[in-house]
């Protein structure tokens, strides 16, 4: 099974309250709802992309939580996103709840790099992670990403959560897609590949 990062990130890295002012002000973030200016039809067709490669959904507790109470509710099966999110099933990672209310969920309550592991090495087909950045950060410290698809927004947020903390292991990406919306938002397809460093030739 494939493991994928599916995001939106500011060029400064930011991936925290994307949509709103309230959907993540933890740690007294404030800047929340900075995509909105950009968003467009094209970035929806985008996303919507996205979702129709999944087979099956890995989300973070406070993801999880954040998209419940909206996408519960949007039943238009002509809703890509909603469609998924809804019936999919869903993997949440969280030692806190014990009993989900959202349709096909099972929970993953222990280690989650080596439920991960097991899930990749027994499955079928796509699992994506949709924003939860500190799920997304332990499973590419474990090297268990296959593919990241980024929205980088022209944006500057300058706090908040990260996709890359500053202490991550380094590496290289092979790009094998690219698009740039008609406002400015760079959609990229990245596979890792191993760190490489080189000198500039003199002169150069």
């Amino acid at each position: 099974m494939r493991l994928t990062v599916n995001t939106f990130l500011s060029i400064d890295g930011v991936m925290q309250g994307p949509g709103g002012a309230d959907e993540d002000p933890s740690n007294g973030f404030d800047r929340g709802g900075w995509l909105v200016p950009l968003a467009d039809d094209e970035m929806d067709r985008l996303v919507s992309g996205w979702f129709r490669q999944a087979d099956a959904l890995l989300l973070g507790r406070t993801t999880y939580e954040m998209m419940q109470p909206y996408w519960e509710l949007v039943t238009d099966p002509s809703d890509v996103v909603a469609d998924s999110l809804n019936h999919l099933p869903k993997y949440l990672v969280s030692s806190t709840v014990t009993d989900p209310t959202w349709h096909n969920t099972t929970v993953i309550s222990g280690d989650p790099v080596g439920a991960v592991t097991a899930m990749k090495e027994q499955g079928h087909g796509e699992v994506q992670v949709h924003g939860s950045y500190r799920l997304a950060r332990a499973l590419y410290e474990a090297g268990l990403v296959d593919e990241y698809r980024l929205l980088i927004f022209p944006v500057v947020v300058g706090a908040g959560k990260r996709l890359f903390e500053d202490a991550a292991a380094p590496s290289s990406f092979m790009v094998t897609g690219s698009h740039v919306t008609k406002s400015g938002v760079v959609a990229l397809s990245l596979l890792p590949r191993p760190f490489k460093a080189a000198e500039m030739p003199p002169g150069g």
